[in-house]
């Protein structure tokens, strides 16, 4: 680069002394001067090309071993690097094994709690790292202990209660209305509720369901079951009636629905004074989901309730029975619906009430047939029963699931206490729909059938009436003057 420079130079030079421009007064505007200088900075120029030449040659080795060390340095540091990442790898992996650890931990822990110390065992025995785990080997010496402690309860020992819903506000159920009394006579109040589960729980009881005390075989036969409990703890059975919020409910004081929270978790919906939605444990359902998340061993291998639900009116407080949209037998309280929400979706309802219903199956809760239409079904022909049913197995179905209990309505059986059999039409034809689990009403402390054709079992009003005119007749679950709601209409009406 140089050369060529001092090239440009001279020619620059030669080409305006050539053109005669610049007889300069000073000498060293002299061109022939300028020439001797030039030709002097080239040779120099030459020699310092070549110096550099020469230094850049010796420079090319120096560059190659610094590039050496610099590839080992480079190499070094991504060793380093993968090192790090692999560390980072190793530790969060690490990490996840030790959540993963826990959560198992934690759920064998509950499955010990609601008593289902052969599945607790058995999860934490199938972990790969159970033999190195300390922590899992202690629990599960302790649930074999505890399990080692428990006894096989009676069957015919088990006791069933059952409540309506419940009243959320006492001031309008008990405000003297039309149907005041019937609430004072067959409804509870949370406040009752509330307590109820709290004496039970304190005495030892433990939720489970009739699945529990009778299993069906393959062959369809029906053999006992065994729940086995560790001493001073109690088996009940708990239901629900008529989960549906009918229409002449509305504005007494009950909830309007159930329906699902921010975090999916079954709730009820109120509607407030002013027409503003509440949101809460406003219902049976999730009053009890509450309280045996605080209190887990108050059910066993999580068993919640049944909830006998009918379908005239839909179910879980939707609308879903076919005549909302068909619009035809509709009823003056279900024209009046129609009439006020003129926007109503069938098909959303539907889809809603489906939602919820599986996410209370999800949470041990199960459903029986109350009969679509709730039918007496003592004084109902097997025809009219058959019809009925059909509704129920066409309407209601489709959005709880197909079930094999009922629980007759009115407590009103299709046999005596003596039993069914195959020649009772009743009995014959549920039986053929895939019904096992039959109950009705029934005041004694426990009443129980098992055969290898059924399970039977009586059923215990915990309501108004009940409390009022027989306490002496629920001591073994509690005291009812521990219990009673002030806010009742007194005397409860006589039924």
């Amino acid at each position: 680069m140089k050369k060529r420079a001092v090239y440009m130079l001279i020619v620059t030079l030669c080409g305006t002394l050539l053109s005669g421009c610049g007889f300069l007064p000073f000498q060293q505007d002299n061109p022939f001067q300028k020439k001797e200088a030039i030709t002097e900075e080239l040779e120099k120029t030459e020699s310092s090309d070549s110096q550099e030449d020469t230094e850049n040659v010796e420079g090319s080795d120096i560059t190659e071993e610094e590039s050496e060390e610099t590839q080992d340095t480079q190499e070094s540091t991504d060793s380093t690097q993968d090192t790090g990442e692999s560390q980072d790898t190793e530790d969060t992996q690490a990490a996840e094994s030790d959540t993963d650890a826990e959560d198992i931990m934690q759920k064998a822990s509950l499955m010990a709690a609601q008593y289902d110390y052969d599945g607790a065992i058995e999860l934490l025995k199938e972990q790969p790292d159970y033999e190195s785990s300390q922590e899992m080997q202690d629990a599960v010496s302790g649930y074999e202990n505890t399990r080692a402690t428990c006894a096989e309860y009676p069957l015919d020992q088990i006791t069933h209660i059952f409540f309506h819903t419940l009243i959320k506000d006492t001031s309008k159920a008990f405000d003297g209305g039309p149907k005041s009394g019937e609430y004072d006579q067959y409804m509870t109040t949370i406040s009752e509720f509330e307590k109820i589960i709290q004496i039970m729980y304190d005495k030892g009881y433990v939720l489970v369901s009739p699945h529990d005390m009778a299993t069906v075989n393959e062959d369809g036969t029906i053999s006992e079951g065994k729940i086995l409990l560790p001493p001073g703890k109690i088996p009940f059975v708990l239901s629900q009636d008529d989960v549906s919020y009918y229409h002449y409910m509305e504005g007494d004081g009950f909830a309007d629905k159930l329906v699902l929270d921010e975090n999916g978790k079954v709730k009820a919906q109120y509607t407030e004074d002013d027409g503003s939605i509440s949101v809460g444990d406003y219902d049976l359902v999730p009053i009890l989901d509450s309280f045996v998340e605080e209190h887990p061993d108050f059910s066993y291998h999580g068993r919640k309730g049944i909830l006998a639900m009918t379908g005239y009116d839909g179910v879980l407080g939707y609308r879903t029975d076919i005549t909302y949209k068909t619009h035809e037998e509709l009823q003056d309280d279900q024209k009046q619906f129609l009439a006020e929400h003129p926007d109503f979706d069938y098909d959303q309802d539907v889809k809603d009430a489906t939602a919820v219903a599986d996410a209370l199956k999800a949470e041990g809760w199960e459903f029986a047939s109350h009969t679509w239409g709730h039918k007496n079904a003592t004084e109902s022909s097997a025809q009219e029963l058959e019809a009925d049913n059909e509704k129920w197995e066409n309407y209601v179905a489709p959005i709880l699931g197909k079930t094999d209990m009922i629980f007759f309505a009115f407590g009103a059986d299709i046999g005596d206490w003596e039993g069914y059999s195959m020649d009772n039409d009743k009995f014959a034809y549920y039986k053929s729909r895939g019904y096992n689990y039959f109950c009705n009403v029934d005041s004694s402390q426990y009443w129980v059938q098992i055969t290898d054709e059924y399970f039977r079992q009586g059923r215990r009003n915990l309501d108004g009436y009940r409390m009022y005119y027989n306490p002496e007749m629920l001591s073994d679950l509690f005291d009812v003057s521990d219990v009673w709601d002030s806010s009742r209409l007194t005397p409860v009406p006589e039924i």
